[in-house]
């Protein structure tokens, strides 16, 4: 991951899963971060597939008559 700078701000935790956190001495900033940056990555790939969803469906429906490209020369 490429270190960008940080800037502070305000979110809301649950107390309960702050003090549990605390207690595992974790970096709760960077817990934060990782638990964000995957939400984002979920988020991005769910417009992807709903942005081309119609692709995917001609591409599925293609294999699903034509079989695979170049099946013939698969090994397994």
């Amino acid at each position: 991951m490429v270190q960008s700078a940080r800037k502070k701000g305000d979110v809301a935790i649950d107390s309960r899963l702050l003090a549990e956190a605390r207690d595992l001495k974790l970096d709760i900033s960077r817990a934060a971060e990782d638990g964000l940056q995957r939400a984002i990555r979920a988020e991005k790939e769910r417009l992807w597939r709903i942005e081309n969803a119609e692709a995917i469906a001609a591409e599925n429906a293609y294999i699903e008559k034509h079989g695979l490209p170049l099946a013939k020369y698969r090994m397994f």
